[in-house]
């Protein structure tokens, strides 16, 4: 069977309480069998199939499912609906000294731990030698885990998984946890993992290692699914949503008041499309823009524009009255302004072009209007542009 997991309609639901009686009362309805008068849904309906040799990145801001989902594939909790199947073995590295006593040594830990993810006693006695050295915390291998720092406990979870290398490998935020040079040795195990036919199940809120570990990614948003596919895409319109999400939250602090009376953007074409939705470039392509101002006095007015990352932070900004460019005269009351960016040199991500409706003068500013636009592609270098560059 190619299928590593099979999910199908999978619901979690709580029991929603506010008192202890609450508490007693939603007890005794689920010893009974019966469902609870009030609940809250944690996820909804999530179907999942997880081929063998996967690489999956799941995605979402905190409180989308995303913990309660890998609690679910991994059998620490039961759906509510739906089913799971899991056919193969699995290690998942979920919470933070789960499986640890804090009271025994980090060496009594590792028989414990590895007998709960299933190796032998002679296996983890052959492999234990292989797990300290790559835990690499020293002397405190037989001092109790209580005296740990969190990075100590993660290094030495991670190496017992290493060491016992399963069918799936599940981590929820192990690579956030623990110094840098760990963490890249995290990486660098789990590219070999992954090179050798592993199967990764990975929670990150690092778009970085999802981008780099993973071929697929699975965006979750308020217990659903809300996109799946190509790691690039889908993380790009991830991280557009949360910019957009951002730079509205700053636009109605700080929310530009156009005057009925004064210049105001009436028209903002990208590429051509006037409709109001993300304009999707693939990166290195042509922006043609065209913007319609609304004059009032017959007067011509300027218009600025403005290219930021949708998050607030500046790119680039140029207007009319800057670069002295003619406007088309349409009609008293309308005037036209055309601008082209050839190749634009964008990374993929999301960004906002704003407009703003200047007086004849290019001193004042009375309108705004913000388009948003996403540039699709696979690159992963960082920042916000690409530079023309070669190695030699």
């Amino acid at each position: 069977m190619n299928a590593l997991v099979e999910m199908r309609g999978v619901a979690k639901r709580y029991p929603l309480v506010h008192r202890k009686a609450d508490r007693m009362r939603a007890l005794m309805r689920l010893l009974l069998g019966l469902d609870g008068a009030q609940s809250v849904t944690v996820l909804e309906d999530v179907t999942l199939t997880i081929a063998r040799g996967e690489s999956l990145g799941i995605i979402g801001e905190n409180g989308a499912g995303k913990s309660t989902l890998l609690k679910v594939l991994t059998g620490v909790l039961h759906p509510s609906s739906g089913t799971v199947a899991v056919n193969g073995s699995l290690a998942a590295l979920l919470e933070l000294g789960a499986g640890f006593h804090p009271e025994y040594t980090g060496r009594q830990n590792i028989a414990t731990a590895a007998a709960l993810m299933g190796m032998t006693a002679a296996e983890t006695s052959q492999k234990v030698d292989e797990i300290i050295e790559f835990a690499d915390i020293g002397r405190y291998i037989d001092e109790p885990i209580k005296h740990y720092s969190t990075g100590m406990v993660v290094r030495l979870g991670f190496a017992i998984v290493a060491a016992r290398k399963p069918e799936l490998l599940i981590t929820d935020e192990v690579l956030a946890v623990g110094d840098e040079s760990f963490q890249k040795k995290c990486v660098r195990w789990i590219e070999e993992y992954l090179t050798g036919g592993g199967t990764l199940l990975l929670v990150s809120h690092s778009m970085y290692h999802v981008q780099k570990l993973c071929k697929h990614a699975l965006w979750m948003h308020q217990g659903r699914v809300r996109a799946y596919g190509d790691v690039f895409e889908v993380t790009q319109d991830y991280l557009a949503y949360h910019e957009r999400k951002t730079a509205k939250e700053a636009e109605a602090e700080k929310r530009v008041v156009a005057s009925s009376e004064g210049y105001r953007v009436e028209t903002i074409a990208l590429n051509g499309r006037t409709e109001d939705l993300p304009l999707t470039l693939p990166e290195g392509r042509i922006l043609d823009i065209t913007a319609e101002v609304y004059t009032p006095d017959q007067r011509t007015p300027h218009i600025a524009i403005g290219l930021i990352r949708a998050d607030g932070t500046a790119i680039y900004g140029t207007s009319s009255e800057i670069d002295g460019a003619p406007a088309i005269r349409i009609s008293d009351t309308l005037v036209r302004y055309a601008l082209r960016f050839d190749a634009l040199p964008l990374l993929p991500g999301g960004y906002t072009l704003r407009f703003h409706a200047m007086d004849p003068e290019g001193l004042r500013v009375f309108d705004t209007r913000t388009r948003e636009l996403l540039v699709r592609g696979d690159s992963r270098e960082f920042g916000l542009v690409r530079l023309a560059h070669q190695w030699h």
